[in-house]
């Protein structure tokens, strides 16, 4: 398996492997205690700061704000700074985020099916 550096992958690796690295890129861009809780509660509409970590509940701010970061680096989601006072913050999916909620609901339903059953 190739190590991903800071200038992403091994380009021999993209070529040699297309679907490996299709899961490592998609596991990448996942990488994160709450990303996947991010992407599902984005799912149906934006949401502001507050609401998101209201959400995760016992999320840092300093977290919260690093796995948003890497998400919007990532071009998963955008963020939209209304000039208001005190300004608000809205998040939402780009298209590229709405595509990797089929592989959310999927570990959804996996997790149902084979986690723990109370």
């Amino acid at each position: 398996m190739t190590r991903i550096c800071k200038d992403g992958f091994n380009r021999e690796f993209i070529q040699e492997k297309p679907k490996m690295y299709g899961i490592a890129y998609t596991q990448n861009i996942l990488s994160g205690r709450w990303k996947y809780l991010i992407l599902w509660f984005l799912k149906t509409k934006k949401r502001r700061y507050s609401e998101i970590k209201a959400f995760l509940g016992n999320i840092s701010q300093g977290s919260l704000t690093k796995q948003l970061r890497g998400l919007e680096a990532d071009g998963i989601i955008k963020r939209k700074v209304y000039p208001n006072i005190p300004p608000r913050v809205e998040y939402s999916l780009t298209s590229k985020g709405e595509a990797l909620i089929p592989i959310i609901d999927l570990m959804g339903e996996f997790g149902i099916e084979f986690g723990e059953k109370g």
